[in-house]
């Protein structure tokens, strides 16, 4: 398929530059996957709308300050640490870091810009010195595997050093709130580049009245990493070289599932990442184990996941799915589009846009059933 069949006219003011004051204060917009019939409705309304009888699939990854401003070491420029002022910095002395994902305990791929400008062997210094990384590899578009060393804990430094990594659709730095609104009420774990966006909406209440009406919650951990912000560079679909991203199934979850679909009830997936780690996990199984389409089950574990979900391939887990709007000409688009059909999504995704939904990360967000 080509690229351009994935395309879409978004106005630049659709697009949200920042959360609203309240997680469930976003509109949803209803369309049904195989109907094609659409509704407006707010998220609030969301435990009324349900069945009740359906098995609910979050993402529980949590953001990693995974940006990081330092020096090339030897260089004569001031120490980069949290400032809030980062533009009001000499910029052309700053190296910026991008954490994309962990190789080992003090190893990252991880983007670099000016990239050019970075040769293997060289180190990068951050903060007042008290953290170094050194290029040991390099691939194409700036991107680099980076050794970490470090006077104290790896991760707090991190932790206090770096910054959360928004989209660069978000045309702002990011500021404190966004620390907390850039996480998921149900993040605990792993080290995402990028939130889980869907699983923004949710707060304590809603889960509460959603255990309340029967629904059952159970939790899945995808690392979102390059893939989430990487272009498609190939006009054929079928040409893209796909992302990994690492992520795990517990046994409780898959035990749901696995019951779930034996039950004939409603597998619903929180965000795209949860569709990506179920389905890879589903095609593994029939991979490794011989498993027919009809048995729709999974194993527990921890997986690579390398599917690329675009029209044509089949989902074997997920019957429903809570997402938010995805960007034009982009992987995600096309796993949507693979679930409930290319015309369905664009026809939805040009309602939204004359509807003055709020789009990407931050916006409005999308339920196919």
């Amino acid at each position: 398929m080509n690229l351009s069949e994935f395309d879409y006219d978004l106005p630049p003011e659709r697009i949200a530059q920042r959360p609203l004051d309240q997680r469930d204060a976003s509109r949803m917009l209803v369309l049904g996957r195989a109907s094609a019939a659409m509704e407006d409705r707010s998220f609030k309304e969301f435990e009324k709308l349900l069945r009740g009888d359906e098995l609910l699939i979050v993402n529980n990854a949590r953001v990693l300050p995974a940006r990081l401003w330092g020096r090339r070491k030897g260089l004569n420029a001031q120490p980069v640490g949290k400032s809030n002022s980062i533009r009001s910095q000499n910029l052309t002395t700053l190296i910026e870091v991008l954490l994309l994902r962990s190789v080992d305990a003090n190893e990252w791929e991880a983007l670099v810009r000016p990239g050019r400008k970075i040769s293997v062997g060289e180190t990068i210094v951050f903060g007042n010195g008290e953290l170094e990384a050194k290029v040991t590899s390099r691939d194409s578009y700036g991107q680099r595997t980076l050794k970490f060393s470090c006077k104290g804990d790896l991760a707090e430094a991190i932790e206090r050093l770096g910054r959360i990594p928004l989209p660069p659709y978000i045309k702002r730095t990011d500021e404190p709130i966004d620390r907390e609104r850039y996480q998921t009420i149900f993040a605990r774990q792993g080290a995402a580049v990028a939130a889980p966006t869907a699983g923004l909406h949710f707060t304590p209440d809603i889960l509460s009245r959603l255990t309340q009406r029967g629904v059952e919650i159970r939790e899945i951990t995808l690392d979102v990493g390059l893939g989430t912000f990487e272009p498609i560079r190939t006009e054929q679909l079928e040409d893209h070289h796909i992302h990994r991203e690492s992520y795990e199934i517990p046994e409780d979850t898959a035990d749901a599932i696995n019951r779930t679909r034996g039950q004939g009830r409603p597998v619903l997936a929180v965000g795209t990442t949860v569709v990506r780690a179920l389905e890879d996990a589903a095609e593994k199984r029939v991979e490794r184990q011989g498993m027919t389409n009809g048995e729709f089950q999974i194993a527990p574990g921890r997986f690579e996941a390398d599917i690329f979900l675009l029209p044509g391939k089949p989902f074997r887990i997920v019957t429903q799915l809570l997402t938010n709007f995805h960007l034009p000409r982009s992987s995600l688009l096309a796993l949507v589009a693979a679930f409930t059909g290319r015309d369905n999504v664009l026809r939805a995704y040009r309602h939204a846009v004359e509807a003055d939904y709020r789009f990407y990360s931050y916006g409005d967000c999308m339920w196919i059933r």
